[in-house]
């Protein structure tokens, strides 16, 4: 396969750039916090997931949010929006200020087995170490990322931890640029199939393993899809290759350039934080935390995944994990199973919830 050469633009940027700038963070004044809790108190009673844009109209935000979903899918690949007050919203306020938010940029997606396309970023016990759970459930560091089953993965932060969750995000673009320049041979590697756990989310006829690569030339983009826990998981399975000696040396080259601080930008990430970050083309981390023992405290964060059905063309390795949506033709959610259907509840308390 013939390689790209390096990527420019805004999407391949440098974090010690844009640390000296606030060009991707939106402060939300009084009127347009006013309008989003008018357009959620509109709404009460009705399910949120059922919920589109036009349920929840923002007609002074609408032309804002646009700029800023261009930004997202298009430009640098993130934004931060902050200011909503969710020390006087209720949850559930709160949850519909997000989602009118969240619809203006895509459409949501299902996260897990139990059909939540309203997510929960907390410690609910979860182990990182265990193939068949995901980080998000736990405290646990979470190195540079991708999540895997969205374009675009929106947090909104409603309690912070009592210390740690650092949040950061690194350019896609500009970690391939910095290994062609640097290890040219391991971005060959890097542009070949890696095999990838499905922790116990295969249906029926799939093996419990997929293939991809970690980065995939788009056009004039660069794609990426990296969970370093998932590959090396996967190594439990008899049928699947072992990692080469490279293909180690590939991942740890991403993982030094990923915490370089000239690379990544870190995010003070506040109560009433939204980050919305382009899952194709960003790796987002985030430190390990020590919580609040009382559970009303808890750090807790709403999650979205979002599919943009009018986004640029994907590579079809981006379809391996779970297929393509029948009404867009995008990257699908989760199957779920008969029965199940996509909900958004708002709290989660125990790994059996998911």
């Amino acid at each position: 396969m013939t390689q790209p050469s390096q990527y420019t633009g805004d999407v391949a940027w440098y974090g010690a750039d844009l640390a000296k700038s606030d060009e991707w963070l939106l402060a939300l004044n009084p009127s347009q916090i006013a309008e989003l809790e008018a357009a959620a108190e509109a709404t009460a009673g009705r399910d949120i997931a059922t919920l589109t844009a036009d349920d929840l109209p923002l007609p002074t935000l609408d032309p804002i949010l646009r700029e800023v979903r261009d930004d997202i899918v298009d430009g640098r690949g993130f934004a931060l929006i902050r200011g909503l007050p969710v020390e006087r919203w209720s949850k559930d306020i709160s949850a519909r200020a997000y989602w009118a938010i969240g619809m203006r940029v895509g459409k949501a997606v299902v996260q897990n087995p139990v059909g939540h396309v309203l997510g929960h970023v907390k410690d609910i016990g979860g182990d990182v170490d265990n193939p068949t759970q995901r980080g998000y459930q736990s405290a646990a560091n979470l190195p540079f990322h991708t999540d895997i089953g969205a374009e675009v993965v929106g947090l909104f932060c409603l309690r912070p931890a009592k210390s740690g969750g650092l949040s950061s995000v690194v350019s896609a673009a500009t970690i391939w640029n910095e290994i062609l320049k640097q290890r040219p041979d391991l971005a060959e590697v890097l542009a070949q199939p890696f095999y990838r756990d499905r922790r116990g989310e295969e249906v029926s006829g799939q093996k419990p393993w997929y293939e991809m690569p970690v980065f995939m030339p788009a056009g004039q983009r660069m794609a990426v899809a990296y969970v370093r826990r998932f590959i090396f998981s996967c190594q439990r399975f008899d049928d699947v290759p072992r990692l080469t000696d490279q293909q180690i040396e590939a991942m740890d080259l991403i993982d030094s350039l990923a915490y370089d601080p000239r690379l990544k930008l870190d995010m003070d990430f506040r109560p009433g934080d939204i980050q919305l970050v382009n899952n194709l083309v960003t790796l987002h981390t985030r430190t390990e935390y020590e919580d609040w023992p009382e559970q009303e405290k808890k750090r807790h964060l709403y999650r979205l995944w979002l599919t943009i059905p009018d986004g640029w063309p994907l590579p079809e390795p981006l379809y391996a994990r779970y297929g393509a949506d029948q009404e867009t033709g995008r990257p699908l959610g989760i199957n779920l199973p008969a029965g199940v259907h996509p909900n958004a509840p708002l709290d989660v308390d125990a790994i059996a919830a998911e």
